[in-house]
């Protein structure tokens, strides 16, 4: 083995590392990672844990309380549907003539794709897991934000957050994910423009500004439909918000190695990531189906 300087798990932690920092669905506080259990292949399960309601009753004073209710834990199954791989090659000539640090620099870029695919399926799971009543327009009514009162992009976004507001979804941690084309919508808007600056919010990859009771994020991972019905040749966007209590994901770097080839003169590295998603609260996301022009 010629890898220089390579250990397998110093190299997966790393990996994941990059992966996580990397992500804007799949981010902590978009999502969450409420499980118990490691996973160790595709097909490998986790519990999701979850507390019953709690019945609140009324005292007397001098009179007995009703007997103690047995805490009722739910438990849900995440399943690790996916498993995505990299396997890359430097040629020894190619190396002789680079930098040292061209394996590093592979590697960050390994990172950043698997964590493309992972951000994709997030969101589509997303989309998916919402709540019928949490939404607003259809593949066959898109709709198309405008400077028209209550059909601005501002609109929909307060739409979405008295929506949310109606499920008993909490306020603080809120967040919004939308397409570049969205985010100039909402910069036509004075009530976007004059929000006040982020303070000391958690989510980091994408963040716009903070409006309407929402950390606005942005992605080019935000999935689209074509639209059906009077909307044929059109494309929808699924725009989510939501709560990071709504949907779990997990995954793990289960193997990094690096081997020589048997047929070449090269250096070569693999690696393997397993991950899933459920959404678990779907009265905690709402969804918005728009398109850019009518």
């Amino acid at each position: 083995m010629t890898i220089e300087g390579f250990i397998g798990t110093v190299w997966s932690a790393r990996l994941l590392e990059n992966l996580q920092k990397s992500l804007v669905y799949g981010q902590n506080g978009v999502i969450n990672r409420d499980y118990e259990g490691e996973l160790a292949g595709k097909g490998s399960t986790v519990k999701i844990t979850s507390i019953g309601d709690i019945t609140i009753g009324d005292y007397t004073k001098d009179t007995d309380i009703a007997l103690p209710e047995a805490l009722n834990d739910a438990q849900t199954t995440l399943v690790a549907t996916e498993s995505k791989y990299f396997n890359f090659a430097i040629d020894d000539v190619s190396r002789a003539q680079m930098s040292n640090n061209i394996m590093d620099g592979a590697m960050r870029q390994s990172a950043y794709n698997l964590a493309n695919v992972a951000d994709q399926f997030v969101a589509a799971t997303m989309v998916a897991g919402v709540a019928d009543d949490n939404k607003i327009g259809s593949d066959t009514a898109g709709k198309v934000p405008d400077t028209t009162a209550l059909n601005t992009a501002y609109e929909y976004m307060l739409q979405m957050g008295t929506m949310l507001s109606d499920a008993d979804v909490p306020r603080e941690g809120r967040w919004i994910i939308v397409p570049p084309w969205f985010s100039e919508k909402l910069a036509l808007d004075e009530r976007f423009t004059q929000s006040p600056a982020l303070s000391g919010n958690i989510l980091t990859n994408g963040v716009v500004k903070q409006a309407a009771g929402f950390t606005v994020l942005e992605s080019n991972n935000v999935p689209t439909a074509a639209g059906t019905g009077g909307d044929a040749g059109k494309i929808n966007y699924k725009i989510v918000a939501g709560s990071g209590i709504a949907t779990t994901f997990a995954d793990s770097v289960s193997k990094v190695e690096a081997y020589r080839p048997e047929r070449r003169m090269s250096d070569a590295v693999k690696g393997l990531h397993v991950y899933g998603a459920k959404v678990v609260r779907p009265v905690a996301l709402a969804l918005l189906t728009a398109r850019a022009v009518a």
